[in-house]
């Protein structure tokens, strides 16, 4: 797939509609309709507008959309691995930097801190300046510092790195969403998001994999100058890559979203995407592009416009921080003002609830090593040389490891019935699950009994946070839809570093604590769903 293809060059944003008329066989229709409904008064017909859904359909769906889907998928899963590779390091790491728990708890909410700022910024930006833009910049702010993090050689600025890596994640997760589903078919579009999401957990499984087969290695152990190279360095490298190569890709391939380009009043660019989809889709098959019109929008064209010519510098500046602040007013004014005051609620319930729990999985399974259940074991020592946690045990990766390929059936569950059922359900459903689940590993006593429920739980809330994927983008209009989600998923990072900073704090003193917590939120979570509006097929607005 070349630059040339995906992208266009001037030759190819030249007006397309050269008035093709089509026949009953590349109709595919037996009334042969044609797309041609006015004629000009000299006796032209000229092509009708189609609205956005209406020109999805006719792009037909098939490679371009699989395509996509890979695309999007290696970057929904670089992600994954920028996050989660910290509680994977955790309990090696903190031998070499001397970290106490409270300590672990800041490394393991840096992420998230930047997250939470980055995640509103890049949702605002992506809904001003276009969706593969910011995904490129972000992408390459994640794996960059990730990998940059690897060479700190104190821990203040391994945080540092970890906290501007993570205003790259925060930009990407919300609008990589946004940019696929704005490709999708409605008919499908559900489905084809649990897809996107089911590639967190192949990031999951590729930072499990990549932290048993590395952290424990001696081999991967040397002296850089006056840096002690350990393995756990070499593994957090290896986590910037799936970033980094997201990011070129997204540069050199990927076209904007049509959605995008109709709000900005583009219809030239739009339809040459749209061309390009046919074009794919259709690769093999003896059929013509349709040419059609769209019914576009001059509003975003038009504000950006008033943006650059009102007042000066530092006028143009108070005016541009005041407009990041509408797409927040908006989204919280009837009729959006309830469901996003629900949506607050369970994205602050799961946030904390997984990741919260998530990212000490290693930490606790290494405390229960010598057996019992992992809230048994506090008298692991809040600060660790290095000779304490060496030869490292693998037995801690290998339970990491498991954990995250438990995430399957879950993920094939809900791709196979998020169409049917819809995201409401299962989102209210899998919460109240997960609940559970947290509530029964506080109180079962062995680490085999500890590991059975951990997997139940991954399987089980990997199913609200596909759910919560596809509700995310359908509950908002275009203009406001990453910026909502870079809002909320703000919102849950908040929720992280706060779960993290819980479990740091409580995690010696008393381990109960935290784990309850999580079981309690997840319960309101899901009964607060229960209010959310039912979205199955909706169209995009």
């Amino acid at each position: 797939m070349s630059r040339h293809k995906l992208t266009g060059d001037a030759e190819a944003r030249q007006p397309l509609l050269t008035g093709h008329y089509l026949d009953e066989s590349e109709l595919g229709s037996d009334e042969g309709e044609v797309i041609f409904d006015r004629t000009t008064e000299a006796g032209v017909r000229v092509p009708r507008k189609l609205t956005y859904e209406e020109a999805v359909e006719e792009t037909g769906f098939g490679l371009f959309h699989w395509l996509l889907l890979v695309v999007c998928g290696w970057a929904n899963a670089s992600d994954a691995v920028e996050i989660l590779c910290v509680s994977f390091l955790l309990p090696t790491a903190r031998c070499d930097l001397l970290l106490s728990s409270t300590d672990g708890g800041l490394l393991t909410a840096s992420i998230f801190l930047g997250m939470m700022v980055g995640g509103y910024m890049w949702g605002y930006l992506a809904d001003q300046k276009g969706r593969c833009k910011v995904l490129v910049v972000s992408l390459t702010v994640n794996g960059l510092f990730g990998g940059l993090a690897s060479f700190a050689p104190w821990f203040w600025l391994f945080l540092l790195m970890r906290f501007i890596s993570g205003i790259g994640v925060g930009g990407s997760i919300p609008v990589i969403f946004s940019y696929f589903s704005e490709f999708m078919p409605r008919v499908r579009r559900g489905a084809m998001i649990s897809a996107l999401a089911t590639f967190w957990m192949a990031g999951n499984i590729l930072a499990a994999g990549l932290a048993w087969l590395v952290i424990p290695k001696t081999w991967a152990h040397f002296s850089l100058g006056t840096l002690d190279f350990q393995s756990w360095r070499l593994f957090v490298v290896l986590c910037s890559v799936p970033s980094i190569t997201s990011a070129i890709i997204f540069k050199l391939f990927m076209p904007e979203s049509p959605k995008f380009l109709m709000e900005a009043d583009c219809e030239k660019e739009a339809i040459h995407v749209f061309r390009l989809m046919f074009e794919l889709n259709m690769k093999g098959k003896e059929k013509a592009f349709p040419e059609f019109g769209l019914h576009t929008s001059s509003r975003q064209r038009r504000e950006q416009q008033e943006t650059r010519i009102w007042g000066s510098s530092s006028e143009r500046l108070a005016n541009a921080l005041k407009k990041g602040l509408v797409p927040i007013k908006k989204i919280f004014k009837s009729p959006l003002r309830s469901r996003s005051i629900t949506l607050i609620i369970i994205f602050y319930s799961i946030s904390f609830g997984y990741y919260g729990l998530w990212m000490w999985f290693p930490e606790l399974f290494a405390r229960a090593e010598d057996g019992g259940s992992p809230c048994a074991n506090v008298s692991r020592p809040s600060a660790l040389h290095n000779e304490s946690c060496y030869p490292v045990k693998t037995a801690v990766y290998m339970e990491g490891f498991v954990i995250a390929v438990s995430n399957l059936p879950g993920n094939i569950f809900t791709i196979l019935v998020m169409d049917s059922t819809g995201g409401k359900a299962l989102l209210s459903g899998s919460l109240l699950l997960s609940s559970l689940s947290v509530f029964l590993i506080y109180v079962v006593q062995t680490k085999a009994q500890s590991l059975v429920l951990s997997c139940v739980f991954s399987g089980v809330s990997v199913i609200a946070w596909n759910a919560l994927d596809v509700v995310g983008t359908e509950l908002y209009p275009t203009q406001l839809r990453s910026s909502a989600l870079g809002f909320f998923t703000g919102v849950g990072r908040v929720a992280a570093i706060t779960g993290n900073l819980v479990f740091g704090k409580l995690v010696d003193a008393n381990c109960a604590v935290p784990v309850l917590l999580v079981s309690a939120l997840l319960l309101v979570g899901g009964l607060v769903g229960l209010l959310l509006p039912q979205t199955r097929q909706t169209e995009l607005t």
